[in-house]
């Protein structure tokens, strides 16, 4: 049995997200499982290194899954590109140990926030941006997310309902970088708890322009209560940048 890791491309605008759903073949997951089976006549059960919500996008997702089909690598990959829709593209196929998972051996992940900040939006990264009209306070961003750096319960920074799986995750960094209209958020950590990035973003948004004070995020973490952290981005915005091994 052979183990095959894919590094994945993908524009979810159209996608109900990552994880395939009983009730649509709309998913990311979906369609790569169809494609997949069809390529080995096999049924293909895929592993992804983690969920990305409905019209999130990817830069590099990674995914695994094993079979017995003697395809090379080179050919696989090629097929993949000729059946997949348009905004689906594999990169990368790779034969791997055996025991590598995509998701249990991930040690970090990188998510990229983008911000269209001008009185009027731009057509062309619309898809890919978050329009924030308003001015937003670039300095006043990066010290609100001093705050979010480390190893912190995110308790306020998640819709994950369940008190039963814990919440601590460590950012390594964030660094927001602001180019005319384009502001950029990169977030790096161990591990990011179901819409984590998107709040995150969506609280530093609310500081930049001037709704919430920067210095209150130490409280909000040790408060673990959702509802006073910031309102959850949209998703254009969020582009998952990098999976770490």
């Amino acid at each position: 049995m052979r183990n095959i890791k894919l590094i994945i491309q993908y524009d979810g605008t159209k996608y109900r997200g990552w994880q395939k759903l009983g009730d649509s073949d709309k998913t990311i997951q979906g369609k790569l499982e169809d494609v997949l089976s069809k390529m080995t006549n096999e049924k293909i059960e895929l592993i992804g290194s983690g969920r990305t919500d409905a019209g999130v996008h990817a830069f590099k997702q990674v995914a695994n899954f094993h079979t017995e089909s003697k395809m090379s690598e080179e050919d696989m990959l090629d097929y993949l590109y000729r059946y997949l829709p348009q905004d689906i593209v594999v990169t990368e196929v790779v034969e791997v140990d055996e025991r590598f998972h995509s998701r249990y051996h991930v040690k970090g992940k990188k998510y990229l926030y983008r911000i269209w900040n001008a009185k009027r939006h731009n057509p062309f990264l619309r898809k890919y941006c978050t329009h924030v009209p308003e001015p937003l306070d670039i300095d006043l961003m990066r010290k609100a997310a001093e705050y979010l750096v480390g190893e912190h319960d995110f308790s306020s920074f998640t819709s994950l309902k369940s008190k039963n799986k814990s919440k601590v995750r460590e950012i390594f960094s964030i660094e927001i970088k602001n180019d005319n209209e384009l502001v950029e958020i990169m977030f790096h950590g161990d591990g990011f708890l179901y819409n984590m990035a998107r709040i995150m973003a969506g609280t530093l948004i609310e500081v930049g322009a001037g709704r919430m004070d920067a210095d209150s995020i130490p409280e909000i973490l040790a408060r673990k209560d959702r509802s006073l952290a910031g309102p959850k981005a949209p998703c254009s915005g969020l582009i998952l940048y990098d999976v770490e091994y």
